[in-house]
């Protein structure tokens, strides 16, 4: 499930990019860099929720996407609607890992 929400995540943040740059007349190189870099961190970070450390990764670019607000506002209500998903996606698969784990024999 959180895979899910980062690849959706991805798309929201390079889509933003062109909204950066042509909307509120930031910088292209900043732009591309903000938009197209945040959308890398996600897909980076989707393929590396086999580890620990991705989920934290997670939660900090869900920290920067809120905070991307401040040049996009849109983006402290979108940020704050996927920060909220992307805490039920890993609340939900702990809790499901927890109720396979009691089952499994041993």
């Amino acid at each position: 499930m959180c895979a899910a929400v980062l690849g959706f995540e991805c798309v929201v943040l390079g889509l933003m990019t062109p909204v950066l740059i042509m909307v509120e007349s930031v910088s292209r190189g900043v732009g591309l860099a903000i938009g197209l870099g945040l959308a890398a961190a996600a897909l980076l970070t989707a393929a590396l929720l086999r580890f620990e450390a991705a989920y934290v990764a997670g939660f900090g670019l869900q920290v920067a996407a809120i905070g991307v607000g401040f040049l996009v506002p849109v983006m402290f209500a979108l940020g704050l609607i996927f920060g909220a998903l992307w805490t039920a996606a890993y609340v939900l698969g702990r809790k499901i890992e927890q109720q396979q784990a009691a089952r499994l024999p041993g």
